[in-house]
């Protein structure tokens, strides 16, 4: 396993991180607890240190899970979770929508006392700002300030080390401005979308994070599933799996997934030397010195240990790096470009 720091912060992550979502929801990933508190706990064993949580999960039931696999070492690892969506005036919502947010510092206390209370921890690592549009990120913006002055207040408390920003929830342009907006105004870490496949925001981010010495997490590293290796033109998604409330239609799935795949075949056929294809989109995430960490759906043990093992496989080249790139820029050769219509 490889540490980062977790620039402008004093954390240290494991490069490859564990988001919780994937064990503690329905969305679409693992739905027994049992096999949930395993792979956690497997993930800690292998040397993952990183842990990716939010109030919102479950309405906090994966912030329980959390406790019950990795209580016994709270020490040994770091705790992000989310606040922002009110979880206890509005019922969770089918297909993942977005809950109204309250940023009142007096809804920060309250959401904070509930996850410290379901993570069973007295102090949280990283607490992120979930989903945030500008007016909650700007400085001059009173709804900001007073946001921000309280999670610095909850800091000077000992109550959470860090914080900052998870920019979501489906990848748009409006990101870039938010995440530049949390790197140079606030100085405090983002987390964004970044994959081989969905480069919205990398490079804008990426390159004003590198200047400014702040650090970036990045999640769905493998673009929604087409590039874990798995999926084909026949793949379909069980009943209540997020990507079926994406993709509304069997006609959008399959141009989806046919857009997805071509591209995916030409990396296959190309850069997998000596790596997976999962492998190689780790790698390519957490190419840039400014990314900490990178969180993949982990639903497997088989999958969680081919991640792991990615620090061992052989390496990104910068040649292959620029390659890809390449490829990129001309949208793989493609005319269509659908991949942005599902993430998670």
């Amino acid at each position: 396993m490889e540490y980062r720091k977790l620039h402008g912060t004093d954390l240290t992550l494991s490069a490859l991180g564990f988001g919780v979502w994937t064990v503690g929801t329905t969305w679409w990933g693992v739905k027994d607890e049992q096999l949930g508190e395993k792979l956690l706990r497997r993930a800690y064993e292998l040397g993952v240190t990183f842990f990716d949580n939010g109030d919102t999960y479950a309405s906090g039931r994966a912030e329980e899970l959390q406790r019950r696999a990795l209580g016994d070492v709270r020490g040994k690892i770091v705790i992000a979770s989310k606040f922002g969506y009110d979880i206890y005036a509005f019922p969770e919502r089918p297909g993942q929508q977005e809950r109204p947010h309250d940023w009142s510092p007096a809804y920060l206390r309250k959401a904070l006392e509930g996850s410290l209370r379901r993570l069973g921890t007295d102090y949280l690592d990283y607490y992120q700002l979930h989903n945030p549009r500008l007016d909650a990120i700007q400085l001059g913006s009173a709804l900001a300030d007073d946001l921000w002055a309280e999670l610095e207040a909850l800091k000077l408390e000992g109550l959470i080390r860090a914080y900052g920003t998870a920019l979501g929830p489906a990848l748009n342009e409006r990101q870039i401005e938010e995440g530049i907006a949390t790197v140079t105004q606030r100085r405090a870490p983002t987390q964004i979308i970044y994959n081989l496949l969905e480069q919205l925001l990398g490079e804008p981010i990426l390159k004003v994070a590198e200047a400014e010495g702040v650090g970036v997490i990045t999640r769905v590293p493998h673009a929604s599933g087409l590039l874990e290796g798995y999926m084909d033109m026949n793949t379909t998604f069980e009943p209540g799996d997020h990507r079926n409330w994406r993709l509304t239609t069997n006609e959008k799935r399959k141009a989806w997934m046919e857009d997805g795949l071509k591209k995916a075949e030409q990396l296959g056929s190309d850069f997998v030397q000596g790596r997976t294809i999962g492998q190689l989109a780790i790698q390519f995430a957490l190419h840039s010195p400014a990314m900490s960490s990178v969180l993949p759906n982990i639903y497997s043990e088989a999958g969680l240990e081919e991640y792991v093992a990615a620090f061992a496989a052989a390496p990104l080249s910068s040649s292959d790096y620029a390659a890809i790139q390449t490829l990129y820029a001309d949208n793989f050769g493609l005319s269509t470009n659908l991949i942005g219509e599902v993430v998670r």
